[in-house]
């Protein structure tokens, strides 16, 4: 479980394989994850006739940021581009969440795209970072400040893999699909579902990375081959669905919900990852689109040719 955005991929290695690996990165890699020369294709009642409520819709006049849109790199514009984006990408998520589309829309997916973006950098720019943090308003600060830490987390255990590696990455099943999955495990096995989440999005970035680990981790939720025998209910490690439910097996038998830091140590042995997971959940608990918002952002992986991005638009 490495830095996919957080964590590097490549850290998985460095797992004891005895256990669960580490982050499929989702902060480097960053999962919250891979690299290569160029990455494989993907295979991837109303009482009374009152008036409707209307639905949420993106600010014709946002602009979409591009794949690859320029970063501010002075405080003040960097505030306003991440404040502007993250607003923009909430009513986007409005939009689509009360809609019957399956699929992110293209501007969710560029926004979220973006946002991460920003908040990569700010996690190495923490100086640049403290002085646009200071112009936001209150919450957004304070979400800001949970993820640039928590990327900052994962980043610290990440390493850069070789320029000429390969990874798998697919498409992740829909955000919709997921969750009630998260909610089933949290109702029977008591682990929050935010939780839940917030490893799946480190791990591999909501089943994006679809490679097994160096160490041979393997699935959306990372699991040793051993410890599936013991945690995986006799289901299909690769199944988001089982990959879940096991999860929160684990987490349950080695210490939650009662004490999340010692679960989540077990399924990770580092106190940065369990930070990270922390802060990711909190974030989904403060606001449920938040949610929505880490399941569009993508694989980012560190090798020794430099930062690449794996999947998105």
């Amino acid at each position: 479980m490495r830095d996919l955005d957080q964590v590097s991929w490549a850290l998985m290695e460095q797992r004891p394989f005895d256990r669960i690996t580490a982050v499929a990165v989702a902060a480097l890699v960053a999962v919250a994850g891979c690299g290569g020369q160029e990455p494989p294709p993907v295979a991837v009642p109303v009482a009374q006739p009152t008036a409707a409520l209307p639905v949420a819709t993106p600010d014709p006049a946002v602009a979409l940021p591009g794949p690859n849109e320029v970063i501010p790199k002075d405080a003040a514009r960097l505030a306003e581009a991440l404040e502007t984006t993250s607003d923009a990408l909430h009513d986007a998520i409005d939009a689509w969440t009360e809609g019957d589309s399956e699929k992110p829309p293209q501007e969710v997916e560029l926004l979220a795209l973006y946002q991460q973006r920003i908040l990569r950098y700010a996690a190495r720019h923490p100086k640049v970072a403290t002085k646009a943090f200071a112009k936001l308003p209150r919450t957004l600060a304070a979400q800001s400040k949970d993820e640039t830490a928590a990327i900052r987390e994962l980043l610290a255990l990440a390493r850069p893999i070789k320029g000429s590696a390969v990874f798998k990455v697919q498409p992740p099943l829909p955000a919709a699909d997921l969750l009630r999955h998260f909610k089933k495990a949290e109702r029977r096995f008591g682990v929050e579902w935010e939780v839940l989440a917030a490893v799946m999005l480190a791990e591999t970035k909501f089943g994006r990375v679809k490679s097994d680990s160096h160490a041979g981790a393997q699935g959306p939720m990372q699991f040793m081959p051993a410890t599936w025998k013991l945690y995986g209910l006799g289901g299909d490690i690769q199944d988001p669905r089982d990959a879940v439910m096991a999860a929160a097996n684990y987490l349950r038998a080695t210490g939650a919900p009662g004490d999340y830091q010692r679960a989540l140590h077990a399924y990770n042995p580092s106190q940065a990852y369990v930070d990270a997971i922390l802060l990711h959940a909190r974030q989904i608990k403060r606001d449920a689109r938040n949610y929505y918002v880490y399941y569009n952002w993508q694989v980012f992986v560190l090798t020794t040719d430099g930062e690449r991005r794996l999947t998105g638009p």
